[in-house]
């Protein structure tokens, strides 16, 4: 019997661990097969909310944030690279961090227009397969067609500051439920997992609400 399966996935499309962590979940998606019928939401996470627009070196970035030395971001991203592999995400040179609070308005706008999580999926691609800037308007309207959204309507969206307000509102909630780190995945509005995990582990996790679901 297929039993409904709501998903809300909070992230930022800066973070690499939300890259892995969407591929991870959509691996495990698909070995349920018809056992559910999923919906995903994507809310708004921002990781660098202070980010200017010409953005800042990944080095430098995160040698601040956490301490490390070149040397050790390097090997951390070579771990990512080979985690994303694994889940089927194939990391590129990224270089710089940015700014993404408009693609979080962009994917806003996507979601009322049904086209949500292919957008994500994009712009995870685009970010951290292809080092493109999310924070560059003309690359969010080229994403934005890429999936089939208006471009024209798009470019409205951002140059107009439409979705700011909803936004923010989103992010406090997502604060005020006390959600600090991404991914954060919510399933069924009551079980949280967080974090890049294996698809192994967000298929147990799975099961085990569906069984704890099918009990009520």
């Amino acid at each position: 019997m297929t039993q409904p399966l709501r998903i809300d996935f909070i992230s930022d499309i800066s973070c690499p661990w939300c890259a892995i962590g969407l591929s991870s979940l959509q691996l495990a998606l698909s070995r349920l097969g018809d056992a559910v019928e999923v919906e995903i939401a994507v809310h708004p996470f921002e990781l660098n909310p202070d980010m200017g627009p010409e953005g800042e070196s990944i080095v430098e970035y995160l040698g601040k944030k956490y301490g490390r030395t070149a040397e050790q971001i390097a090997e951390t991203q070579a771990m990512i690279r080979d985690r994303g592999a694994s889940v089927g995400f194939a990391f590129g040179p990224r270089t710089r961090v940015y700014n993404t609070f408009d693609a979080h308005r962009l994917l806003h706008w996507a979601g009322l227009e049904g086209r949500q999580l292919p957008l994500k999926l994009a712009l995870l691609k685009a970010y951290h397969g292809e080092g493109q800037d999310p924070s560059d308007q003309d690359v969010l309207v080229d994403v934005a067609e890429s999936v089939g959204l208006d471009g024209a309507r798009a470019r409205q969206v951002l140059q107009g500051g439409d979705y700011a307000d909803e936004v923010r509102e989103a992010e406090r909630e997502n604060q005020s439920m006390g959600i600090s780190s991404v991914p954060a995945i919510i399933f069924n509005r009551r079980y949280l997992v967080t974090g890049g995990q294996p698809a192994e582990a967000f298929e147990q996790a799975i099961h085990s609400i569906l069984a704890e679901t099918a009990k009520e």
